[in-house]
């Protein structure tokens, strides 16, 4: 039988988190609050329409075979597993959660370590520094994308749907032994408040919490409708009041809100959605940002929720189905696991998974990195495309 251990660390080591992870280390922190991963203890991969219900049952039955000790008993302690899970159901992309051997987690000032079977986790090397990394346009020219914003518009005004979420990549090629340490550092180091990810491959720094469940305690957060920060502030104040009295913005928020609300009602008591959205800051941009909380009614897992939750319509649009078969039919690419859940979950259910957005995927030596905008009755293809290389923004600048 599996055993793993949680045992308490000394509070003063003296390093921030992500300098205890070693190369190739699964990530999921926000700050210096969160959970590293070394090696690989269990892994189960899943493709199709019941991807994630399959990650969920398959993680269930795992862990009813582990012998579990723990006596730190914080969430994110005890059999933790990393997950990544593909956007579209026909996505050539597996999802996968995978459980590493040794996790180091960090809650408030209490560091605790998890092992399994008694592993051991291995020395920290040096970082290694690459020069910058150039990522070129992809499959969806610049001019392309905007035309393609504008004929979204054309179906939007038409009547045949109301919000579709439309996406552009860039792609790189990475040198060998390239370290992505000091990318994730630079991320967590610019972007405090988003959730810096590295999982199998899929990394980044997103700034929307899909879904979060801590002892029946649900919580999510939605994004929708972004500015560009002003470098006077005087005027970037101008610009978030601005922003928040835009109708275009504040229709698609409304959208991606609702649709959120809507979703969690089966498994909640009850659900509460902040009154009116509120400015998020970034060091880039402007977001409104509406947070949301309810009370599980059930036994469901964070899993099961981040199911019935994606994709919402902050990444997909409204109605669902309609805005998924555009993005089908308008992108040229397979998303891949852009902007599908990525996070953890632990022996209980219990865990935190985010959108994975501000981010890219490597494979091999290639890298693929994507953003995308909400496109409403209101956008307007050069606009639209100006946003993209907003969000574009972060991952490019944590490269080099």
């Amino acid at each position: 039988m599996t055993r793993v251990v949680s045992v308490t660390l000394p509070n003063e080591m003296g390093k921030r988190l992500l300098e205890l992870a070693p190369e190739g280390s699964s990530v999921f922190i926000r700050g210096d609050q969160g959970l590293i991963g070394w090696g690989e203890a269990w892994r189960f991969e899943a493709k199709g329409a019941n991807r994630i219900e399959q990650l969920a049952a398959a993680w269930r039955e795992y862990v009813s075979t582990i012998d579990i000790e723990d006596a730190v008993d914080l969430p994110g302690t005890g059999p933790v597993a990393f997950g990544t899970i593909a956007f579209a159901d026909d996505s050539t992309s597996s999802s996968a959660l995978v459980m590493p051997k040794v996790v180091i987690g960090r809650r408030d000032e209490r560091y605790w370590i998890t092992a399994v079977d008694g592993a051991a986790i291995p020395a920290v090397s040096e970082w290694s520094e690459t020069s910058k990394l150039q990522l070129a346009p992809g499959e969806l020219a610049r001019e392309d994308f905007s035309r393609l914003v504008d004929y979204a518009v054309s179906l939007i005004r038409r009547g045949d749907l109301e919000k579709v979420v439309l996406a552009r990549d860039l792609i790189g090629s990475l040198p060998e032994k390239f370290d992505l340490r000091p990318t994730l550092d630079r991320l967590n180091q610019r972007f405090p408040s988003c959730w810096v990810y590295s999982v199998d491959g899929l990394f980044g720094a997103s700034p929307e919490l899909l879904v979060r469940v801590s002892h029946s305690q649900v919580s999510a957060r939605v994004l929708a409708g972004t500015a560009a920060r002003g470098t006077d502030p005087s005027v970037d104040l101008a610009i978030a009041k601005a922003l928040a009295e835009s109708h275009k913005n504040l229709a698609e928020h409304e959208f991606a809100v609702q649709s959120l609300v809507n979703a969690l009602e089966p498994f909640c008591d009850h659900v509460d959605a902040d009154t009116e959205p509120f400015s998020l800051q970034l060091p880039n941009l402007w977001h409104l940002a509406s947070d949301v909380h309810g009370v599980l009614k059930s036994s469901k897992s964070v899993l099961d929720l981040a199911s019935a939750l994606h994709p919402t319509a902050a990444v997909a649009g409204t109605p669902r189905d309609k805005a998924v078969e555009l993005i089908a039919e308008l992108e040229p690419f397979d998303r891949g696991r852009y902007a599908g859940p990525v996070g953890w979950i632990g022996a209980d259910g219990d865990g935190e998974w985010v959108i994975a957005l501000r981010g890219a995927q490597i494979s091999g030596n290639k890298l693929t990195a994507f953003a995308g905008c909400g496109v409403v009755a209101e956008s307007e293809g050069d606009a639209e495309l100006t946003e993209t290389d907003l969000k574009f923004q972060p991952i490019l600048g944590a490269l080099g």
